[in-house]
């Protein structure tokens, strides 16, 4: 078997019994030893390939264990980018080039931000003047909201008339018609029934995606949300043996689904992909939505003026009848709450698992944690809970209006994105993107994770609840072992020892030595996916 030597590294390998090396020797796509420059060139032998990292940082790939990889990609290949646009005259334009460059059935748009759109002044009629002749739908930043053209509206059958969808909204004007804007489940009773993007499409797009995660050092995910279109393009991907990173995924389940149906379908799938790089081992729960479109479930009122609250996506009795028997089945349970009535919903569903069925490694994650009472966190500990975030958004964004933090109010504020709260109380956690969300790069939401500041080049504000931060070492854990754990790889994945896959990085700067400012510019040199080259500088 091929050997190939790195070599003139400082390589942290997240072993605690070897924590830091000058080189390795990986033989084919394993790593056969971590050493001393001579104990590894003598390991390797004469005719090895040979990388020499010139003295650079050396870690394990990282995993990101929330992310929505392959919509990512499809929006890079075939959506128009919005995240920038502060105007509506600047979302126009950007909507006008990408509709005349594209012939195809349907028009798609994501990134508007809430902070300068949304129901007060985002309708069809917006949509209409860009593209009057063909289907349209532009998500928001966090794809809980979206808005459509006056043709999707009639493809989908929506009229004035239409009641709302089980958790989700039609936006109506004063004078009770649809103005084009839809909150939360009513974008499924819409997209259901707009043109789909072909294979072909969702293929490229899957290549994008992991060419631009390798880029960033990622060699392995979670797929946040999987539906069958996901789970026959992954599949694909792997029976071709096209992946260049693992991606373990979770199964999207809804409250008007039986308890009984849901086993039947994830079972199957699980079975169907168990093996290879390619894995389904957990099924997803969104219990609230999020604050922008008021959807977030809290214990006590909505702070602002306008005050109320959100009611759970699913109810008490449901969440225990689900969560106990994916639990007893050995399922890992993957929720969405940002509001902290909604994490305390699942900890109870997980408690009740637990009485039912008993202690086992599940690590059942709650993703995103945006506002968690301190109450809840030591429950994290008690009962295996892995609180999964993403650090990116624990910062005051310096461009981008936000009133999240008045309807949360003051008194409940420093409970928002509490890491080290979390960490504190010996809370599992783990670190991730979002993405398309929010930015793919590890290393800005690493920046953030440890300035509690947005990265540079978004201007400086002051830091979000700094008492917060936590330290390079645990953000990298969070991306690296307790990530592999996440994604239940742990035991060959998320470390550079004997024995485990040949997944690292090499990059441009030591981040445990730089200003920490400048940890969000890193780069990455080289990534090395089971001991191959997914990506590579010229500058090794």
């Amino acid at each position: 078997m091929t050997r190939t030597l790195l070599t003139n590294a400082r390589i942290r390998t997240m072993d605690p019994a070897r924590p830091m090396a000058e080189a390795l020797v990986m033989a084919g796509d394993r790593i056969l030893a971590v050493g001393s420059v001579g104990e590894m060139a003598v390991l390797a032998g004469q005719g090895a390939e040979v990388i020499d990292a010139g003295a650079r940082l050396v870690l394990p790939g990282f995993q990101d264990a929330h992310i929505h990889l392959l919509n990512g990609g499809v929006d890079l290949v075939e959506t128009a980018p919005l995240y920038d646009c502060t105007t509506l005259a600047e979302l126009r334009a950007v909507m006008v080039r990408h509709a005349a460059s594209r012939t195809g059935p349907m028009v798609w748009g994501a990134g508007w931000q809430n902070g300068f759109f949304g129901d007060r002044n985002l309708t069809r009629a917006v949509l209409d003047a860009i593209v009057p002749d063909r289907p349209c739908l532009i998500y928001d930043g966090n794809f809980h909201n979206a808005c459509i053209n006056s043709a999707a509206l009639a493809m989908a059958g929506i009229t004035d008339d239409t009641s709302d969808p089980p958790n989700g909204h039609f936006v109506r004007d004063t004078r009770g018609r649809a103005t084009g804007m839809l909150h939360e489940d009513a974008i499924y009773r819409v997209t259901d029934r707009l043109p789909k993007t072909s294979e072909a499409t969702l293929a490229q797009g899957l290549r994008a995606a992991m060419s631009y995660a390798n880029r960033h050092g990622i060699t392995g995910v979670l797929d946040a949300q999987i539906l069958d279109h996901h789970r026959r393009i992954y599949a694909d991907a792997d029976a071709c043996s096209a992946l260049t990173l693992r991606v373990a995924g979770t199964m999207h389940v809804t409250p008007d689904q039986t308890v009984d149906d849901v086993m039947v379908r994830l079972t199957a799938w699980r079975m169907a992909q168990g093996s290879g790089d390619f894995h389904l081992h957990s099924a997803k729960f969104f219990l609230d939505g999020g604050f922008e479109n008021r959807t977030a479930a809290t214990l006590a009122p909505y702070a602002d003026a306008s005050g109320g609250n959100a009611p759970l996506m699913f109810t008490p009795d449901q969440i225990r009848a689900f969560f106990t028997a994916l639990d007893a089945a050995r399922f890992q349970i993957h929720v969405h709450c940002i509001g902290d009535a909604a994490t305390r919903a699942a900890l109870d569903g997980f408690a009740a698992a637990r009485a039912a069925n008993g202690a086992w490694p599940s690590l059942h994650q709650i993703a995103h944690c945006q506002l968690v009472h301190p109450d809840d966190w030591p429950r994290f500990r008690d009962l295996g809970v892995m609180a999964n975030f993403q650090p990116l958004w624990a910062a005051t964004d310096p461009i981008i209006p936000d009133g999240t933090m008045d309807m949360i109010g003051p008194a409940r504020a420093p409970w928002t994105y509490a890491l080290r709260s979390a960490i504190n109380a010996g809370a599992a956690y783990c670190i991730s993107s979002d993405w398309a969300v929010t930015t793919l790069n590890p290393f800005e939401i690493i920046g953030t994770a440890i300035t509690r500041e947005p990265p540079r080049h978004r201007g400086r504000t002051a830091p979000f609840f700094p008492e917060q931060a936590i330290t390079i070492d645990e953000a990298l854990l969070g991306y690296t072992t307790h990530a592999a754990a996440a994604c239940w790889r742990g035991h060959h994945t998320g470390a550079l020892k004997p024995g485990y896959s040949a997944d690292l990085i090499v990059l441009d700067r030591d981040i445990f030595a730089c200003d920490p400012y400048a940890v969000a510019e890193t780069g990455v040199i080289l990534t090395l996916f089971k001991g191959q080259s997914v990506h590579r500088s010229p500058d090794l």
